[in-house]
């Protein structure tokens, strides 16, 4: 059986990104667990207790993240997104949780979460109401800045459903003020581009200068078919949203579904790869206390870089993305059913596989060819850095399309 391989060469250049929102938070790309796409709008603790969205699945999720491991990898943040308020806000026009679901509050939630050494992500929206019809925060910011800060919550996920788009920006940037002026570091996660780009191109200055990290385009799902419409959105607009990204801002492609039901595991290993590679929050959305053993594993193999700028380029379904830091950079080959053979240009160069397992690959020459199998939807994740102090040639690397013939073998 004969598979051929791209041919892709290009350089790739690192500049700074733009200046970004000074609250000193997200240095990094978040980490962390949110409810949403495994767990959605369950609000009925009666039929469903172990999954409706009440202070018992956060704890429970703390809990794990704690004991299994989670924490220790980096995961951080324990999210709540949509469906945790009551419809009413109180007397004093503050948000508050649904009484029964959430008995003790948000403040008690908090402070469970911050006794595991964990940071608390809270959820609201810029418009009138939240994408599934709980009071929004128009017209009290500064009210639900100083709820948030009131109890002591740590990330705030702000949506931007029944809101006028001409007014989005000023939304976004209003409750960025609010939020600084309470005194507490909170995290700010923005949809204001995802909102806008239906009507014109979103000003990324503004944004980073606006959001920690922010949401570019639709929702991830539980499925290959989503993971890869992101991927083509990013790649055709990559020269757009890329200079924006760097410590303290970043693009965000939306949750992790590893671990739950529709993608294989050289699927979700591809995720997880193409999410880490290009700096992304890394926000799993799965059910902690049920998932198999190497889905965990899967998603505690990172290799983020906060000063990573991005390449992509395509050919024939194949994908091939450069990560590119001050020291070393990652090469992402994903597609179909093929292989990929490569030769670097930089004098030596020390390769190491990262994903679908950790391999030692050795110091490579450009002399000596390296050859890595593809499986069809999976990924080979490489890190690249040279043994010398003079990496100038690093960024150089031609990838060849090499015919390669492999014995196929059929297990009965």
């Amino acid at each position: 059986m004969c598979r051929s391989v791209c041919l892709l060469a290009f350089i790739v250049l690192v500049c700074p990104a733009a200046e970004g929102l000074d609250n000193g938070l997200a240095l990094k790309p978040t980490m962390g667990w949110l409810h949403w796409e495994r767990f959605m709008c369950n609000t009925d603790c009666d039929k469903d207790p172990n999954n409706c969205i009440s202070e018992r699945l956060y704890m429970q999720m703390a809990d794990v993240m704690v004991k299994e491991g989670w924490k220790e990898a980096g995961y951080e943040y324990v999210c709540i997104d949509d469906c945790w308020p009551s419809h009413q806000r109180d007397a004093q026009g503050r948000l508050q949780a649904d009484p029964k679901r959430f008995p003790g509050g948000i403040k008690k939630l908090a402070d469970y979460v911050h006794s595991k050494g964990l940071k608390l992500g809270i959820y609201a929206d810029v418009g009138k109401n939240t994408c599934a019809g709980y009071p929004g925060s128009l017209g009290y910011y500064e009210t639900d800045a100083q709820t948030f800060a009131d109890w002591d919550v740590d990330l705030l996920k702000f949506d931007g459903c029944y809101m006028d788009w001409k007014l989005l920006g000023e939304g976004y940037m209003n409750m960025s003020k609010a939020l600084n002026k309470t005194g507490r570091s909170i995290l700010y996660s923005c949809e204001w581009p995802l909102y806008e780009w239906p009507y014109k191109q979103p000003d990324y200055k503004a944004i980073r200068e606006t959001c920690n990290h922010w949401r570019n385009f639709a929702d991830v799902y539980d499925s290959w078919s989503s993971i890869k419409s992101i991927l083509d959105w990013t790649a055709t607009h990559q020269d757009i949203i890329v200079p924006s990204a760097g410590p303290g801002g970043w693009n965000d492609p939306d949750m992790l579904v590893i671990g739950n039901f529709g993608l294989s595991h050289d699927q979700q290993e591809s995720q997880m790869a193409l999410w880490a590679i290009m700096a992304a929050p890394l926000l799993v959305s799965n059910d902690m206390r049920d998932i198999c053993p190497r889905s965990r594993c899967c998603c505690r193999t990172h290799t983020s870089s906060p000063s990573a700028r991005i390449r992509w380029a395509s050919k024939d379904n194949a994908l091939l993305r450069w990560t590119v830091s001050k020291r070393s950079a990652a090469l992402e080959g994903f597609s179909s059913e093929r292989l990929l053979a490569g030769r670097s240009v930089s004098p030596q160069c020390n390769v190491t596989q990262i994903l679908p397992q950790y391999k030692e690959l050795g110091v490579q020459t450009p002399h000596t060819q390296l050859v890595v199998s593809v499986n069809p939807s999976g990924t080979t994740l490489l890190t690249v850095t040279p043994t010398s102090s003079d990496s100038a040639g690093l960024y150089k690397l031609h990838w060849q399309e090499t015919p390669v013939k492999r014995r196929h073998s059929t297990i009965l």
